[in-house]
């Protein structure tokens, strides 16, 4: 006799704080996704969830019920130069100012790798990766997954948006969250980030997890929990996952805002820039390559050339002009501290 699961028995498991089961974690999944369970019960659970929590084994479950609702890329085969390569990407929970992305993923391609970086918009107070990219004249966030793996396979480095077809039960589920006051829930949050970059198919990640007044999560052991229990989804899901926690107390950098960060990073792709940025970018890159099994120096290769030229192969490659001067605001106003001291 096969075993009846509602909606409503699931609410109430997880409000009184029970553990749910691989089976009714994957049928509220999928039938939200699906349109059978609808928005006033699948808010309800959020909060239940957000009150209640998740454990590791729910968590990891709900993150693979997230990733099966849609398409899962393989990138197991992939090629530079007839090579096969490994893959590598870096995800950060955001914070002002963090344009690391930029840098970083040009940097580890110039590695015998590839950095398949899919990325958002701005979410709350911080600015996204596509946005930023978007200031560059021509330069295209969305591709297709032949055009996303000929330019890996070309440049080794590819930023660009994910495709509907990728864990779309994290988009719907976001959308309620968004409304319901639940984003900030540790399970979700974990379970949003990693379905994603499961789901891109990368064989290793690196995650730079923000805390301070500049990140979502204020609380330095908040940020260590969601850096622990996404580090246990990637590897129950077979990534090799490594996570650095770092403060955002004051803005990356000295640039905010979309053009002049996209400015500040081809000054560190140059060898130059500030460096908060360079430093941070560094240690990300390190912990990358060694999960990839490679030692290299990243700061050798900001330095020599090579970083830059990757760069600009990556964004002339999605159609970008990376000579092109960048938008200048229309207004500015100037102004001057009085002495010297902190902002």
């Amino acid at each position: 006799m096969s075993r009846i699961i509602d909606a409503v028995r699931i609410i109430e498991a997880k409000r009184d704080g029970d553990e749910l089961d691989d089976d009714e974690i994957d049928w509220i999944v999928d039938g939200y996704t699906r349109g059978r369970v609808p928005p006033e019960q699948m808010a309800a659970l959020a909060m239940a969830v957000y009150f209640r929590g998740m454990t590791d084994r729910e968590i990891a479950r709900w993150t693979s019920a997230m990733v099966e609702s849609g398409t899962r890329l393989d990138l197991s085969g992939l090629t530079r130069a007839g090579r096969r390569v490994p893959t590598v990407d870096k995800h950060s929970t955001g914070g002002v100012g963090d344009a690391v992305t930029l840098v970083l993923t040009p940097l580890l391609a110039t590695w015998e790798l590839a950095v398949p970086q899919l990325s958002g918009r701005g979410l709350g107070h911080t600015g996204g990766t596509l946005d930023k990219l978007e200031s560059i004249p021509g330069w295209r966030a969305d591709l297709d997954a032949d055009s996303r793996r000929r330019i890996l396979e070309e440049t080794g480095a590819v930023i660009c948006a994910a495709g509907a077809d990728l864990a779309p039960a994290d988009r719907a589920l976001y959308a309620l969250r968004d409304v319901t006051g639940t984003v900030p829930s540790i399970p979700m949050v974990a379970a949003s980030i990693m379905s994603k970059k499961i789901a891109e198919g990368t064989g290793a990640l690196v995650l730079d997890v923000k805390f301070g007044s500049g990140a979502f999560r204020p609380e330095r052991a908040d940020a260590e929990e969601l850096a622990r229990v996404m580090v246990g989804i990637g590897t129950s899901a077979g990534v090799r996952t490594s996570a650095l926690v770092t403060a955002n107390h004051t803005p990356l950098g000295r640039a905010v805002g979309n053009a002049l960060e996209v400015t500040e990073c081809v000054e560190i792709l140059a060898g130059g820039g500030p460096s908060d940025m360079v430093d941070l970018t560094c240690a990300l890159a390190r912990e990358a390559l060694a999960l990839v099994g490679i030692d290299g120096d990243p700061r050798e290769r900001l330095g020599d050339g090579r970083a830059m030229d990757s760069f600009r192969a990556m964004v002339a490659a999605q159609g970008g002009d990376p000579h092109a001067a960048l938008p200048v605001a229309a207004h500015t106003e100037e102004v001057r501290a009085p002495g010297s001291g902190v902002v």
